[in-house]
């Protein structure tokens, strides 16, 4: 694409890509291009328009907000307020197995770990490693 900017943003460039058009064919790519540019110049138009809206509203709540004594870092403190999450508690550790130097522990909830299995397949019980 870059190759096409070039060739349609220098003059000389432009003159022999379009050198074996018609004046027809000329005339086509003229109204393509105002067409384009038409619609581009309305949809900054309205992008300016929607930025000075926005403006404007943030104007009135700056106004709204020094008459009822508000300060932006009242808003910020609410705001991390409401953000804070409770963090739930850590489950205890209920089982404690120590195999080939490495410890392994379980909460006694969800799934149980592989060295827990093979203790249980070999006949012992889960109280004999209750923490």
């Amino acid at each position: 694409m870059s190759e096409f900017l070039n060739v349609l943003t220098h003059g000389r460039r432009l003159q022999g890509a379009v050198k074996e058009l018609s004046v027809e064919e000329l005339e086509s790519v003229q109204q393509k291009l105002s067409s384009i540019i038409d619609k581009r110049k309305e949809q900054e138009a309205e992008a300016a328009k929607a930025q000075q809206e926005k403006l404007a509203k943030l104007e009135e709540i700056k106004q709204q907000m020094s008459e009822a004594g508000i300060d932006i870092a009242d808003l910020q403190d609410v705001s991390e307020t409401k953000s804070k999450r409770k963090t739930g508690k850590k489950r205890p550790i209920k089982y404690k197995i120590t195999k080939d130097g490495e410890t392994t522990t379980w909460t006694g909830v969800g799934r149980m770990p592989l060295v827990f299995k093979e203790v249980l397949e070999n006949g012992q019980s889960l109280d004999d490693f209750a923490v």
